[in-house]
């Protein structure tokens, strides 16, 4: 019997792992590609997106984007924050700002696009300090299709992400 649950195991294990090795050589859509650049780190993120109802250009009341707020994590202990900017902190100091330069759609309606995001600025000299470049992928969630009532009123929908920091 415990012969057959390492098989098993064995096997599970080498199924996530060749799905994963599938899905690091998928190739990134044009828009938020960065051929020639490496990679200082990956990240997964997992927080919300917050979105603050307002009237819109027609006076009517709607959701718009606020701010993200998320804890980055690397073999599942934390090592940092994304906030407001929008910016990512590493526990070693240092911090990067974000532009957004290109976006392709999430993989369904519920899921906030993927980003392509150029280095504005930095902070502290370390993991992040020569990053030029952050993709966020594999977006899970973070939409807020729904109508707001009370100008004013903030609401969190939850997503998950992977980031990418890369430098030229």
């Amino acid at each position: 019997m415990a012969s057959f649950r390492t098989t098993t195991l064995a096997l599970l294990l080498f199924s996530v792992a060749a799905l994963n090795a599938s899905a690091a050589q998928t190739p990134l859509p044009d828009a938020i590609a960065a051929p020639g650049e490496t990679v200082v780190l990956s990240v997964h993120a997992e927080g919300a997106q917050v979105y603050e109802c307002k009237a819109g250009a027609d006076g009517k009341p709607g959701w718009a984007f606020r701010e993200p707020i998320a804890t980055l994590l690397a073999d599942g202990k934390t090592i940092g924050r994304h906030y407001a900017g929008p910016s990512w902190e590493h526990s070693d100091g240092s911090a990067v700002v974000g532009k957004a330069v290109g976006n392709a759609p999430g993989k369904t309606a519920n899921d906030i696009p993927w980003l392509k995001l150029e280095a504005a600025s930095h902070r502290g000299s370390g993991t992040l300090s020569e990053v030029t470049a952050v993709q966020r992928i594999n977006t899970v969630g973070g939409k807020l299709d729904d109508t707001c009532d009370r100008p004013g009123t903030t609401r969190g929908m939850p997503y998950a992400a992977d980031y990418v920091f890369l430098r030229k």
